[in-house]
């Protein structure tokens, strides 16, 4: 099993409800496909380096998840289609 780290901005203008349950849908994902989420980081509201989609400020989050090398491929074809991800970034931990 390989270490990754899930890089997610979420839209600021939402709920709190439902920025909340968009990471639980994150998580859920991972784990549906065979991943362990270990540490899930939440940064809170930031200032966006550029606008994205007309909003200047996103939520992050970093989720510290151990899988297959196969899960982050999925994650990122379902993290496309989710409407409240604005940005997002898997990437492989070094051991």
């Amino acid at each position: 099993m390989n270490k990754y780290e899930l890089a997610v901005v979420v839209n600021a203008k939402i709920e709190d409800d439902a920025r909340t349950a968009t990471i639980k849908k994150v998580k859920e994902l991972i784990a549906r496909f065979g991943g362990n989420v270990t540490d899930v980081d939440e940064w809170g509201k930031k200032r966006l380096a550029y606008e994205i989609q007309k909003m200047k400020e996103g939520y992050y989050y970093f989720i510290h998840f151990e899988s297959d090398a196969t899960v982050p491929a999925e994650m990122e074809a379902r993290l496309r289609i989710m409407d409240n991800v604005l940005r997002y970034l898997c990437v492989r931990q070094e051991a």
